[in-house]
């Protein structure tokens, strides 16, 4: 045999993966929210010059939590795939996109590297449809999942870059 699954991770483990995933990303993504646990990166935020398309903060906070959880459950799938370089390709840019997620947060909100942050967002929104390309031989519903992340980070990079021209200072 070549060293390949002829099945993938079992529910369980598929589901552990997921599950930490994405609780990994809650606790590193509460840790740098604007909110009024964080009253430092409250007021910085809340100076900032944000373009008039800016969503409300509740907007993020409910979005966020969504467009991860399909995302996940879009990892979840794939996971439970047989093992070849597709689907592996497919689950390490799921991984490195989530990780990217937190990465995100903590470069704009805690760091204040506004323009790093436009970059980065840009890599993921790049990424995220790489991941819904690759998944879409493998298993579409997987592919379907991620689509609106991709499409919702496309937008954040428009955002972060407007926010990055209309404060050059930060």
């Amino acid at each position: 045999m070549n060293g390949k699954t002829k099945t993938g991770l079992s529910p369980w483990m598929a589901g552990g993966v997921a599950a930490a995933v994405l609780g990994l990303s809650a606790l590193v993504g509460r840790r740098n929210a604007p909110d009024p646990s964080h009253p430092r990166i409250r007021h910085w935020y809340r100076r900032l010059d944000k373009p008039g398309f800016t969503p409300p903060d509740k907007v993020f906070g409910a979005v966020w939590p969504v467009l991860e959880s399909l995302a996940a459950v879009g990892g979840y799938r794939l996971l439970r795939q047989p093992s070849s370089p597709r689907r592996d390709t497919a689950v390490a840019l799921w991984l490195g996109n989530s990780a990217m997620i937190g990465g995100w947060t903590e470069l704009f909100f805690r760091e204040r590297r506004i323009g790093t942050s436009t970059a980065a967002a840009g890599t993921m929104a790049a990424g995220t449809a790489a991941l819904a390309a690759t998944a879409w031989k493998i298993d579409r519903p997987a592919a379907l999942s991620v689509m609106p992340l991709a499409a919702w980070l496309g937008f954040a990079t428009v955002l972060a870059g407007e926010v990055w021209r209309r404060n050059p200072q930060t």
